[in-house]
């Protein structure tokens, strides 16, 4: 057994979803070590300040992270909460991935006051998402609507959608069940229509990788199952080179010993998406992840990936 520190500080962003995801971790920590004092350290990353653009212009998901990594280096705190879809795949060595939590719901969610399901959707109806990779998913199979960018913390865009800028919103499930909005789900989007993010609905923690005790302090918070499918899931984003400007997903479940990957790579505007999927032993999940890559640049997603990076800005 390791030995528990007086008081731990855990680094958050400023959201109320991220101060929710905090407050988690620290009512478990100090349920497990109740000896232990367990506070929080609120700050506001480039990512929360910037609403005016989509993350893929202004540089992807390390936006949500440098903040709270920068007080890990310093010492101010020694823990940072993430949602794992918004942690970049390739972190510096200075830091680690030191306990993955079990996930909610991964699904993404149709959030209206007006239609139920995309299907009701009139041509020219305006769908706010705030992801290139559900914009490629939904152009494809409905054509006829109009994608509009929607950044802000939850609140702010479902006021956005009360106040009429938009027929329809894409949403986490996974951010509107924590926060006590499940009731604004109208329904859920089928991998089918909207394949998740790699990571979505799942909690990481993140710490200096010279700190194992704090790794050992974490172990009882890890959920194998949700770990071994964000291993595969964020193995695929690894190898493609995965960021906010690709349009990528990739989404693993755990039967029994068994895991099942699905993953794609689309064009923008949804004229082209390519598919892969694997099944295999839990045990192999970072390989299952990398073959799902693997298949996906066989069948063309090296020249999709080539196109985008010729076309965002430096």
């Amino acid at each position: 057994m390791p030995s528990i520190p007086a008081a731990l500080v855990i680094a958050t962003r400023a959201s109320r979803l991220a101060l929710w995801q905090a407050e988690h971790v620290r009512e478990r920590l100090s349920v497990l070590y109740p000896g232990c004092k367990v506070s929080l350290l609120t700050l506001t990353t480039r990512g929360d300040k910037i609403l005016d653009r989509t993350l893929s212009k202004v540089g992807g998901k390390g936006l949500f992270v440098k903040e709270l990594e920068a007080a890990l280096l310093d010492g101010r705190a020694d823990l940072a909460v993430h949602s794992l879809k918004d942690v970049p795949v390739d972190l510096d060595d200075s830091f680690e991935l030191s306990a993955i939590l079990e996930r909610e719901d991964a699904r993404d969610a149709l959030v209206s006051n007006l239609y139920d399901t995309l299907d009701q959707l009139p041509a020219g109806a305006v769908v706010g998402t705030s992801s290139l990779r559900r914009e490629a998913q939904i152009r494809q199979c409905y054509p006829q609507l109009v994608l509009q960018p929607l950044r802000g913390n939850v609140d702010t865009r479902l006021a956005k959608l009360d106040k009429g800028d938009y027929d329809v919103i894409i949403l986490a499930a996974a951010g509107l069940k924590r926060l006590g909005l499940g009731a604004r789900i109208r329904s859920y989007l089928t991998p089918e229509q909207s394949l998740p993010a790699a990571g979505q609905g799942a909690l990481a923690i993140e710490t200096l990788a010279g700190r194992p005790n704090l790794r050992t302090l974490l172990s009882p918070l890890v959920c194998p199952g949700t770990t071994a499918c964000a291993i595969a899931e964020r193995a695929v984003s690894r190898v493609l080179g995965g960021s906010c400007q690709v349009p990528l997903a990739a989404y693993a479940q755990v039967s029994g010993d068994t895991l099942h990957l699905r993953a794609l790579v689309a064009e923008p505007d949804g004229s082209r998406i390519i598919h892969a999927e694997r099944s295999g032993p839990i045990t192999m999940a970072l390989s299952l992840g990398e073959q799902a890559a693997q298949t996906l640049l066989d069948q063309g997603a090296e020249a999709v990936l080539a196109k985008l990076a010729a076309a965002t800005p430096v």
